[in-house]
């Protein structure tokens, strides 16, 4: 997948995961520092359904030009995996300004979720 793990020369690779959560938010946030500025190169989501299969809304905020926003939909059953949402960047975009942290965040999947995750990739300089 083009784009997914591009790093600019001289750039501090970044990674975050949201761990598994259970029929809660999701979130992965890439944090630089106080002088530079945060790349995000892509995000996956994963995971399985719930009892009540959901259509959400993915936010991807602190970016440049304003938060982006993408549909992800859970799977009916508990036990069933959901399709994975990736998404890459190239070029990878940039936070809305110096210090600003980028963060995926995928709403609760419903009654009877048990596995939501998301994991952002990107850079800062």
């Amino acid at each position: 997948m083009s784009g997914y793990n591009i790093v600019t020369t001289g750039a501090t690779p970044l990674i975050a995961g949201s761990g598994a959560v259970a029929n809660a938010s999701a979130v992965a946030t890439l944090t630089g520092t106080p002088t530079t500025t945060v790349y995000l190169s892509g995000f996956t989501i994963s995971g399985s359904g719930a009892t009540t299969a959901l259509p959400v809304s993915v936010t991807v905020a602190g970016l440049l030009g304003g938060s982006q926003i993408y549909a992800y939909n859970f799977a009916l059953g508990a036990t069933i995996g959901n399709t994975p949402l990736v998404v890459a960047f190239n070029p990878p975009l940039p936070a809305s300004a110096i210090n600003t942290a980028i963060s995926v965040t995928c709403p609760a999947s419903g009654t009877g979720g048990t596995k939501n995750t998301v994991v952002a990739t990107g850079f800062y300089i």
